[in-house]
């Protein structure tokens, strides 16, 4: 099997959410039907994603990741006109071993073309994820050619990618794919993930052309207020006030980052946190608006973090606002490890 990083973008609008759901259309739902489609698989593959997003939410970074078997990349063409060779039986490969020829362990090591070469030639292309050292690109070859991966992999990736845009309707994006990190995982080996949450206070409504995503508020917002509020949410708490519960699920989460700035009049929220309970950010903004038009005290919602229970005065706030803008990852030697401590049970030191 070969474990494929995908980075993809997308307008919410018009979807479900991510999470395919029977009957809805969904960007999950969308990408594997398009990657069965492209790979010519018996049933689409299935998807792993960093960020669950709701109905009306959308992404500029978001990250998945899927795995394939070496043989579905056969249906890829490379720019030669190549298509991926079958995988090796293991009889063959122990004839050729045995011959001493062109298949054999010691021929493979030799040649300039393999496809570690080749692969680590494609590192270089890759969009490393923030934090990740340039040991990223022999981390990505050994992957791909421990599982047996055809060796112009790059080229095929890049034509899946090209035939991607060519299937997947203009509201979702995959614009780059690559063969994962050895120990990658989309969702647990994630460090962080950084959502915008975009408002317009103008008196005479948003902008149309911006209007699928930016919150309009009628009253005028003053933004150190929201900051001030902000400031008491941050760190490790147990955010049950702003989440909705899920059986089995812990709402304990370290919120790194929440800031607003205006630009160009549009008030943004910055929200990093090392992973979000569902509907926490909206939820978050929700609660810090009234303090902004000042209809509730600045330290009401630090007031609503401690008590640890939802509040009838925290409304979530608008879909269509919030948009994932990027999601971080150690460095590639570490992407197990981060993703063993996510899979813990987190409870809050004494």
């Amino acid at each position: 099997m070969v474990r494929l990083r995908l980075d993809l973008a997308y307008d919410g609008t018009d979807f479900s959410g991510w999470a395919k759901q029977p009957g809805r259309r969904t960007v999950q739902g969308e990408i594997e039907e398009a990657l069965g489609k492209i790979l010519r698989l018996p049933e689409p593959p299935v998807l792993t994603v960093a960020g669950r997003t709701d109905a009306g939410v959308h992404a500029r970074g978001q990250v998945a990741h899927v795995d394939l078997g070496v043989e579905a990349f056969g249906a890829l063409e490379s720019r030669h006109g190549r298509r991926a060779p079958a995988a090796p039986s293991a009889e063959a490969e122990s004839a050729a071993a045995r011959s001493g020829g062109a298949g054999s362990a010691e021929a493979r090591s030799g040649d300039t073309g393999s496809a570690a070469a080749r692969s680590t030639r494609a590192g270089a292309d890759v969009a490393r994820p923030a934090g990740a050292s340039v040991e990223i690109g022999s981390a990505l070859a050994g992957s791909a050619a421990d599982a047996g991966a055809p060796d112009d992999m790059d080229e095929r990736l890049s034509s899946l990618r090209r035939r991607l845009a060519g299937v997947l309707p203009p509201d979702v994006r995959v614009y780059r794919v690559t063969v994962a990190p050895r120990g990658f995982d989309a969702r647990f080996s994630a460090m962080s993930r950084r959502y915008a949450y975009r408002v317009s206070d103008a008196p005479g409504g948003v902008d149309p052309l911006r209007r699928r995503e930016v919150v309009w508020y009628s009253r005028p917002l003053d933004v150190d207020r929201l900051n001030a509020a902000a400031a008491a949410l941050l760190g490790e708490h147990d955010f049950a006030a702003f989440c909705k519960k899920r059986e089995g699920a812990t709402t304990i989460r370290e919120l790194q980052r929440l800031d607003w700035v205006r630009q160009d009049g549009i008030l943004v929220a910055t929200v990093v946190a090392d992973a979000f309970c569902h509907s926490m950010v909206r939820a978050l903004v929700g609660s810090l608006l009234p303090v902004g038009e000042g209809r509730l005290a600045v330290d009401w919602p630090g007031q609503v973090l401690t008590r640890a229970v939802r509040d009838s005065g925290v409304h979530v706030a608008p879909a269509h606002g919030l948009c994932l803008e990027e999601v971080r990852y150690p460095e590639a030697g570490e992407l197990a490890r981060r993703a063993t401590e996510t899979r813990r049970v987190r409870t809050l030191s004494a």
